[in-house]
């Protein structure tokens, strides 16, 4: 025997049939089928599931059509919720007490053909059955340590297996052993079942020619016979529709392919208990033991508040992706680019050093004393038997330190000068042999280089070599006037050529 392996969505199915259990494992493209007849049904079912190596935990239930009661009612126009009306009708349909009977129901078409429907009336197909019935196989769920999901009427789960021509109203008469199921489908929604002893296909013809009356049916489109039915049916060509195998979808055709052979009724209604998923048609479960399952409306309103997060998450999440792209394109762009800014900053340093070395030098320019024109103006000033052995310039005036035959005739000469003001003496005057030793101190009337007059040609100041050069006087008399460029005066004040 093949072992069955551990599969995503597997889904177990047991069927009750009187003194028989038909169960079916499936998956999205393998199935396996079995069939329980014991004394203790529970212990059989997980001595079963534990041989075949099959570990479920939830199982769905399905009820044989002959215990449960199913049938078209007509409610009148009364206000109120339709479930409370239904329950309201139960007493008069039921053969057994509905106090505590568990049922269900579903909205039938409008639309009928036969004895007309009263004004505001609403027809329903409902689904009950004796509490000890549900009790029953709830009971053998929980011995065989299964958790229950549904339990359903297994003939009216067979349409999960076919796909149902919309509009056409069709007969399906499912035969298990000497029982044959009619199930009145339109427009691939269940309108009445019927459960009647099956002989032969006459008989079976002559049933299903009496469901149309409950079903306000004159005829149908086809007839679809499936299960133990072996002998061809030829007698259901008295119902003027085509007689046809199911249209059995892909899936339920391989399932169906690969389940054992016989007993082909039991394991058919056992693969279409497994093959129902969400809402079942007319599921009896107890409310507290009903998965919570969304309605259509309930499923419209999740699907809108997805389709809304949705967009919510993608008008925060999209603007920062194409910003990350932006900020993607830009990094790879600053990094082709950056060796060039490299090179632009080094330039602008260099630019911003020279910048800072051209005000330097237009600050020293506008700003240093210039000692040319200086020398000039005392060339002019001063007169032939004045000499200057020292001549020093400062940013707040002029120190003038020689000799001259009268030092205090120097002081009114440099005051009318337009470049000095304040001119006195820095030390006392001292008397030589024939000439006067002074050291005057004056400040700059205005700039040195605002006052400086252009030089003329030929001129030459007189002055004497700084004072490393004059080391050589003695005794008060200057050395050799090398600096003056010119001879010792002559005797009666005349300068020398």
């Amino acid at each position: 025997m093949e072992m069955w392996l551990p599969f995503a969505r597997a889904r177990l199915a047991v069927v009750l049939l009187g003194p028989r259990l038909a169960g079916a494992m499936v998956e999205r493209t393998r199935a396996e089928t079995f069939v329980v007849e014991a004394d203790d049904p529970a212990a059989a079912l997980r001595a079963e599931l534990d041989a075949r190596g099959l570990a479920p935990r939830t199982v769905a239930l399905g009820l044989a059509r002959a215990s449960v009661t199913v049938k078209p009612i007509e409610l009148p126009p009364v206000g109120g919720a339709l479930s409370d009306m239904v329950r309201f009708e139960l007493e008069r349909h039921l053969p057994f007490p509905a106090d505590d009977a568990p049922f269900a129901f579903l909205p039938l078409p409008a639309a009928g053909e036969g004895e007309p429907r009263a004004a505001g009336a609403t027809r329903v197909l409902i689904a009950a059955t004796d509490r000890r019935v549900v009790d029953t196989a709830l009971r053998l769920a929980q011995d065989a340590r299964l958790k229950p999901v549904s339990v359903t009427v297994a003939a009216h789960d067979l349409l999960a297996l076919v796909r149902a021509p919309r509009g056409q109203r069709v007969v399906w008469a499912h035969v298990t052993g000497d029982t044959a199921d009619l199930l009145l489908v339109e427009g691939g929604r269940l309108v009445l079942s019927r459960s009647v002893p099956f002989a032969d296909d006459r008989e079976l013809s002559d049933e299903i020619a009496r469901s149309l009356g409950p079903a306000r049916w004159r005829g149908c489109d086809a007839v679809w016979v499936s299960g133990d039915l072996t002998a061809p049916a030829t007698a259901l060509g008295r119902l003027g529709a085509p007689v046809t195998a199911p249209p059995w979808t892909e899936r339920a055709r391989r399932w169906l392919d690969g389940a054992e052979p016989e007993p082909r009724g039991a394991r058919t209604l056992a693969l279409a208990v497994a093959a129902g998923r969400g809402l079942r048609p007319l599921d009896l479960i107890p409310a507290p033991l009903r998965p919570r399952h969304l309605t259509r409306p309930q499923m419209a309103t999740a699907a809108m508040l997805a389709v809304t997060v949705g967009l919510a998450l993608a008008a925060l999440l999209v603007p920062g992706l194409r910003d990350g792209r932006r900020l993607a394109a830009l990094d790879r762009e600053l990094a082709r680019i950056e060796p060039d800014v490299r090179a632009v900053r080094a330039v602008l340093g260099d630019l911003e050093r020279q910048r800072r070395l051209l005000a330097t030098v237009d600050q020293i320019e506008t700003t240093a004393l210039r000692p040319l024109p200086v020398l000039r103006d005392l060339t002019d000033i001063l007169p032939a038997d004045a000499w200057l052995t020292t001549l020093a310039l400062d940013p707040k005036g002029v120190e003038l330190v020689g000799q001259a035959a009268a030092a205090s005739t120097l002081i009114p000469l440099l005051e009318n000068s337009p470049r000095f003001e304040r001119v006195e003496f820095a030390s006392p005057v001292t008397r030589g042999r024939d000439r006067e030793q002074f050291r005057i101190r004056a400040v700059w009337e205005a700039g040195p280089a605002a006052a400086a007059p252009l030089p003329r040609p030929g001129a030459a100041p007189r002055v004497a070599p700084p004072r490393g050069a004059a080391a050589g006087e003695e005794n008060g008399r200057p050395a050799a006037p090398a600096a003056r460029r010119t001879a010792p005066p002559r005797p009666g004040g005349a300068p020398g050529p």
